[in-house]
């Protein structure tokens, strides 16, 4: 082999060589880190579970008692995917329930909430989880920008036709020239409500 193609042939194997230890690295920060982001991604998503129940109602880890919903189940809430309801008890009793749910018909798309709900069939509290709304009109759902989901706390089924937003004739409050974000939601929370009362008796009695 002559001096060229020896260098051509060292020069390919360490390069390879670099390659391999690169991926390798990549690999194990990755796995260093994967736990760790989802243990934060977790964290985040716990202290807004906390948010949709009724402070000093529970005392449990509501994450700890989740009851993962059917295929079925979750597409009755909108959800593409495996859904978890998180379950408050107070004395090992379930007081509270709190559901993964969609509004899939956004203005930007789909609105990821959490939906907190009593022993009473009321809501606890709603909170967005991710949005793509239009920053300045439709992000007041979030409650980081206006207290409007607030609004949803303490409400039932009582009243069905009440559920919707004032323009159609509901007593949900909404911002001019974006009517089509409260929708989404106001309908998202209202089926979560009718599915909570459609499976009262089995949450009631389910134990971890």
């Amino acid at each position: 082999m002559n001096d060229t193609l020896r260098e051509a042939r060292n020069s390919a194997l360490t390069l390879l060589a670099f390659a391999v230890i690169a991926t390798a690295l990549m690999a194990g920060v990755y796995a260093l880190t994967y736990k760790t982001v989802r243990a934060n991604e977790e964290r985040a998503k716990l202290a807004v579970v906390a948010q949709t129940l009724v402070p000093g109602s529970y005392d449990n880890n509501p994450a700890q008692d989740a009851l993962l919903l059917s295929a079925e189940q979750a597409a009755r809430l909108d959800n593409d995917g495996p859904s978890q309801v998180f379950v408050a008890k107070q004395a090992g009793k379930a007081v509270g329930w709190v559901f993964e749910s969609t509004a899939p018909n956004g203005y930007g798309g789909k609105i990821r909430l959490l939906v907190g709900i009593d022993r009473d069939g009321r809501v606890a509290g709603v909170r967005v989880v991710s949005h793509k709304e239009t920053p300045g009109l439709g992000d007041y759902i979030d409650i980081g920008k206006s207290d409007w989901i607030k609004g949803f706390d303490g409400q039932s089924l009582e009243r069905p036709d009440a559920w919707r937003v004032r323009k159609d004739g509901g007593q949900f409050d909404y911002m001019a020239g974006a009517t089509i974000t409260p929708r989404a939601v106001v309908a998202a929370v209202a089926r979560t409500l009718a599915f909570f009362h459609d499976y009262r008796a089995e949450l009631a009695g389910s134990t971890r």
